[in-house]
């Protein structure tokens, strides 16, 4: 089995995308600090944290919280998930698909863990880490919290480092990229969140 991310130049197809996400429910996980993210980044790699207010009250959180579930993060246009339809749950695995540098990136991930807290203060999300067949290393954290002032953030948190050499060789590249997708993930949150 190989244990690449799947790069194309052509838009996969729905049986590309179920061989691509069969292959990846086998491969192990291609980092060691797995449920980091709820503390931030281990050592030796690069960490990535921010958040945007979506608004205030209990029907802004309910509605983030319900788009985090759908997947409503990912940024519309460039990035897609496929999963089953189930809510994020730890042991999932799901395919990223990206369409960047007019090329097809299908990378896998697993959640690790769930989040949903009511104190101290209410949260809700979960993170995925990345498994042998992503480009990266790493973890990342989507979260949505509603604060004792009535304001609510989306808050990502992810640490990441290049798995795949395409990655190593173009790491100025790939951080710019990771930097878009935060910006666009925050729009593509908020915009679900004012539906």
């Amino acid at each position: 089995m190989s244990s690449a991310p799947a790069i194309s130049f052509r838009r996969p197809t729905a049986a590309d995308l179920e061989r691509f996400l069969e292959r990846a429910r086998r491969a192990p996980f291609s980092y060691e600090e797995r449920g980091a993210s709820n503390d931030g980044a281990p050592a030796g790699y690069d960490l990535d944290h921010e958040r945007v207010r979506l608004g205030a009250g209990r029907a802004t959180f309910e509605r983030a919280r319900a788009a985090l579930r759908s997947w409503a993060m990912f940024p519309p246009g460039w990035s897609r998930v496929v999963h089953d339809e189930a809510p994020p749950a730890p042991g999932q695995t799901v395919c990223l698909q990206f369409h960047l540098l007019g090329l097809w990136w299908l990378n896998a991930a697993r959640i690790v863990y769930v989040l949903d807290q009511d104190e101290p203060v209410r949260r809700s999300g979960f993170a995925y880490g990345t498994l042998t067949c992503h480009v990266e290393r790493g973890e990342e954290r989507f979260s949505v919290e509603w604060l004792p002032d009535d304001s609510v953030w989306y808050d990502l948190c992810a640490f990441s480092r290049p798995g795949f050499w395409a990655a190593r060789a173009a790491r100025p590249v790939a951080r710019a990229l990771q930097r878009r997708f935060v910006r666009d993930s925050q729009a593509a949150l908020r915009a679900a969140v004012e539906r």
